[in-house]
């Protein structure tokens, strides 16, 4: 089997081509609802987090995700702080999920930060995504309702688009000048074969 990453900066769009991946049959590990997911749902990291960040950090039992990006998306070492608690538990989910599908030819793991954490490791193939920053800012801009100085101070937590790119095997093209699906498809039937 197979293990291919999915990766890209913010709104170059990772969720469209990974969806794709999905319609074909591929099995889709999405590291960041995963992330979103344990966040809410583990006991123990719960309990980390509220006492990193205060109790202010989780309001009638579900994270305050806006509060807590106000927290550290403006200051690295918070946002190192919360990385260190949130990776190791999604790393290991992803892990256990991969576990089930030994009898796949491929499976697909989508990451924003796939290099910035390290879980490139371990992956066959990296595939990136990448579409123009003003695109991606747009893109953000509407999916999320924030302005774009919020965008730009999440992306300075990313890899550079380009460095990010020169690190993938392949690179999917999302400007919406190139047809996705197609580039999509000529990947999957590489790695099924």
């Amino acid at each position: 089997m197979l293990k291919i990453g999915i990766t890209g900066s913010i709104g170059a769009g990772k969720s469209t081509v990974a969806g794709i991946f999905k319609v074909l049959g591929v099995p889709v590990f999405d590291a960041d609802a995963t992330a979103k997911n344990i966040l809410n749902t583990d006991p123990v990291l719960r309990e980390q987090v509220a006492a990193t960040f205060g109790s202010e950090t989780y309001t009638n039992g579900l994270l305050d995700r806006k509060y807590l990006a106000t927290l550290v998306f403006n200051n690295p070492d918070q946002l190192a702080k919360l990385n260190a608690l949130v990776h190791p538990a999604t790393i290991a989910a992803a892990e256990q999920w991969a576990s089930r599908f030994t009898d796949r030819p491929y499976i697909v793991k989508e990451a924003a930060l796939l290099f910035e954490a390290g879980t490139n490791v371990g992956l066959d193939y990296i595939i990136g995504v990448t579409a123009p920053q003003e695109l991606r800012i747009a893109r953000v801009m509407a999916r999320d309702q924030v302005s774009r100085e919020e965008v730009l101070g999440r992306m300075q937590h990313q890899l550079d688009d380009t460095e990010k790119m020169k690190r993938c095997n392949f690179v999917i093209d999302n400007s919406e000048q190139s047809l996705v699906i197609p580039q999509v498809l000529t990947l999957h039937q590489q790695f099924i074969s």
